[in-house]
């Protein structure tokens, strides 16, 4: 009789799927990534986002039981939006340390650009069908430089697509 396999939460599976690319970055879980709206609340979550956790090396001659120096999160954060993470940089330490059980984080390094999550996506780009890249081949006429032609056709077609959709 075979024994069938124990269920799993999709929570699970998933951990499971990105640990490694977590691990790359110095997670040691996804629990800070995952909760990141409930750190730092919802209104600034959208405007910062953790990047990675930077451990401190340890000392030659350390022990593996010896407690080492907290870590640095690194926090990518929006333009303005910095300010204000950085006020509340000590309570999203406690809070970070709360979610893993221990003093892993002392403090946060800050890094300004864009955040890629919570963005609308970009809608597709049409690609011109065959009677508007006629058009467009129409309205170029005809050029000494074949090359040049087609791309103010190419050119042409997409902004009429564009245009009509």
């Amino acid at each position: 009789m075979k024994k069938k396999p124990a269920l799993r939460t999709l929570a699970d599976l998933v951990d499971d799927c990105i640990a490694p690319a977590l691990a790359a970055q110095g997670f040691a879980a996804s629990d800070v990534v995952v909760a990141w709206p409930e750190i730092v609340g919802e209104r600034l979550a959208p405007y910062c986002e953790p990047v990675k956790i930077q451990w401190p090396r340890r000392p030659k001659g350390m022990g593996p039981d010896e407690p080492s120096d907290p870590a640095i999160l690194v926090v990518r954060v929006e333009g303005a939006f910095a300010l204000e993470l950085q006020h509340l940089a000590p309570l999203i330490v406690e809070r970070v340390n709360t979610r893993y059980g221990w003093r892993c984080v002392g403090r946060l390094s800050f890094r300004q650009g864009p955040v890629g999550r919570d963005r609308p996506a970009k809608p597709a780009v049409r690609l011109p069908d065959a009677p508007t890249i006629e058009e467009a081949r129409r309205r170029v006429g005809e050029l000494a430089d074949e090359g040049l032609r087609e791309a103010l056709v190419r050119l042409g077609a997409g902004v009429m697509a564009r245009r009509d959709g």
